[in-house]
């Protein structure tokens, strides 16, 4: 293997100003799972499972994952969650068609050599040539570091990412692993001496905010940002978007879905401009509105962004989006926003644009767009605003696609020519065939679990609804987002109708239903579109019929976020532990029954408690009848 040196050449024994390696250790027999093309690798098709580790001295564990492997520690000091393991297989996927396109504008192979799968002894590496002679084949694109990409990666925690990226990703220059724990920076530089990578990735210890903006000037931009914080990455996105290149690539990961999908309106509004609501449609409404931040940010330097590929998973959001300048385009921005009005009895909602772009021959002209796009009342189920159940309105949100579909097929070819790239290659090949089918002129969806449950009648399968509104002459695909999603450009009146229809062939019992209730004012019109369920074989999408692996099974017990990591290096307990420690607290003893024991027995007092001494409560003891008085001595004259 060869390190980078100025001439393009990879060889760090080569350049004694990036230091000397230390020497290779004696190889040992690794228990976690093999890397790509190994025997002993998990099947493509295998459910991303988290990578196994291989416990080291210090209680610390050696993680396998793709061409990277790092030591982690046992204490909960650096953030690591092996679940995300789909996210940074996708990103890595991503990030190198993306490199690839880069590298091809300036005549470069997007092509990466295989590296070792142990740092090699300076000893057996080859001495580097003077140059290329004249009619060689050009170099690969690994080696040409001085017209490569620069990466950041602002929350590294243990580096993983930052060195899958200089393993996997072809045509690095360099590679910034920052964080701002000082034990998160010594864990990156560790790993990266591990890997054999130090001649491309560069540990920085940081606040990530404060480096950003000191490569915010046009040479010392990064041409990719990769944010993946603990919760909302809201601090950091102002600064992403001044320091990432003209064209460049930023990579967004949000988990705090709890405030995106509608439990804290305001707080969203606080993190990200938008206002969140309760719907079946919030894990889409959660990625355009984190789009929509984006562009809102980067509108205030004249900046605008493009998005390559949205997605909802597990428990989290991650977009990709380039960034370019022109002030022309900024001003398009307000007519890509839009404000969401949901019916609170049905759920039927309406897309009310910011702003009107109306193309006259030369140029474009901006106004101001015109509403409401609905009246005070519901025209389906008559609620009326204001109130709980009446009309509810969120927003803005990014109202444009939100794919590239171009770009999203490069990526799915790329997984599919070398599926044993990945150990989730089969989910990553599932979710992209999925957000390949999508309407992408179609913001947000309807869920067949919310139609019939406000008509409280049986549920349509899949193809039969679909195939209703094909017959009824419009569009519908599904969405990655939810396994019932129905994303279509028919209006909410030719929906209703449908499922009128269904309701008359599989009826409910009107007699029990409210005269006020939503069902009772959407049954009690007729359809004006008769609807025909009969099965269309365009009805059945394509990921759906080859049974790609499109929604994840739990990968392990206990999945989730994981518990942020604990500054300082003492000993910290596991999250099992400390799971283990708050279940079935009211069930032990010495629990809450010390506690209650402080409170008498309401049925004691009534003398109707049986339980005797197994009562939770206390029982006081009778208190002692007082002596009776004696009798006044008779009065004397």
């Amino acid at each position: 293997a060869r390190g980078r040196t100025a001439d393009g050449w990879r060889s760090r024994d080569q350049n004694p100003a990036r230091g000397a390696l230390r020497p290779a250790p004696t190889r040992r027999r690794r228990s976690g799972p093999a890397m790509a093309g190994e025997p002993g690798r998990p099947e493509a098709g295998d459910p991303g499972r988290p990578p196994r580790g291989a416990p080291a001295a210090g209680g610390e564990a050696v993680v396998t994952e793709g061409a990277a492997r790092i030591v982690f520690p046992g204490a909960n000091e650096v953030f690591y969650n092996p679940v995300q393991e789909f996210n940074r297989d996708l990103t890595c996927a991503v990030v190198t068609e993306f490199a690839r396109l880069q590298l091809a504008a300036k005549g470069i192979r997007g092509e990466r050599p295989p590296l070792p799968r142990s740092p090699t002894p300076l000893s057996a590496r080859p001495a580097p040539s003077a140059g290329r002679a004249p009619g060689a084949p050009r170099r690969p694109a690994s080696v040409r570091a001085q017209e490569g990409l620069r990466v950041l990666e602002g929350l590294a925690a243990t580096g993983l990412r930052s060195i899958r990226f200089a393993r996997e990703v072809p045509g690095l220059r360099a590679v910034v692993a920052n964080d701002a724990s000082a034990r998160a920076v010594d864990l990156v530089t560790r790993n990266v001496q591990l890997n054999a990578v130090a001649h491309l990735v560069r540990p920085s210890l940081a606040d990530a905010r404060t480096l950003m903006y000191r490569h915010q000037s046009g040479p010392e931009r990064f041409d990719v940002i990769d944010l993946d914080p603990y919760g909302s990455p809201s601090p950091f996105l102002d600064a992403a978007v001044r320091a990432v290149s003209e064209g460049g690539l930023l990579c967004v990961t949000c988990t705090d879905m709890a405030v995106m999908a509608g439990n804290g309106g305001e707080t969203c509004y606080g993190k990200y401009g938008a206002v969140s609501l309760k719907s079946p449609a919030c894990h889409e409404m959660a990625l355009r509105i984190v789009l929509h931040s984006l562009d809102l940010h980067a509108n205030c330097y004249r900046r605008y962004v493009a998005p390559l590929l949205s997605v909802s998973a597990d428990f989290y959001v991650r977009v990709f989006v380039r960034v370019f300048t022109g002030q022309a385009k900024v001003k398009a921005s307000a007519s890509k926003q839009a404000l969401v009005y949901q019916c609170g009895g049905c759920g039927a909602f309406h897309l009310q644009r910011l702003g009107k772009a109306s193309d006259q021959g030369d140029r474009v002209k901006f106004s101001a767009a015109s509403g409401p796009p609905v009246g005070p009342a519901c025209e389906f189920c008559g609620q009326r605003h204001p109130g709980e159940s009446g009309r509810r309105l969120g927003g803005p949100l990014w109202a444009e696609p939100i794919h590239d579909p171009d770009f999203v097929g490069r990526v799915l070819s790329a997984v599919g020519r070398n599926p044993g790239r990945f150990r989730t290659a089969a989910r990553i090949q599932g979710v992209l065939s999925m957000v390949s089918e999508e309407l992408s002129d179609v913001p947000l969806y309807y869920t067949l679990t919310q139609l019939s449950s406000t008509l409280h009648c049986s549920t349509p399968s899949l193809l039969q609804f679909r195939s209703a509104v094909l017959h009824a002459g419009y569009r519908v695909s599904l969405s990655h987002a939810r396994k019932d999603a129905v994303k279509t450009d028919a209006p909410p009146s030719a929906l209703w109708d449908i499922m009128r229809c269904w309701e008359k062939a599989n009826p409910v019992k009107r007699e029990r239903l409210s005269e006020t209730s939503p069902a009772f004012r959407i049954l009690a019109t007729e359809p004006t579109l008769q609807a025909n369920f009969s099965i269309r074989a365009d009805a059945n999408p394509s990921s759906r019929q080859r049974k790609r692996k499109r929604f994840q099974v739990n990968p392990e017990a206990n999945w989730g976020p994981k518990a942020r990591a604990r500054r300082g290096q003492g000993k910290t307990r596991a999250p099992e532990e400390k799971r283990r420690q708050h279940q079935n607290k009211r069930k032990e003893a010495g629990g809450d029954s010390d506690r209650l024991k402080a409170f008498p027995c309401k049925k004691f007092k009534q003398g109707a408690c049986t339980l005797g001494g197994d009562c939770c409560y206390s029982h006081p003891a009778p208190s002692p009848e007082p002596a009776p008085r004696p009798p006044p001595a008779p009065e004397t004259t």
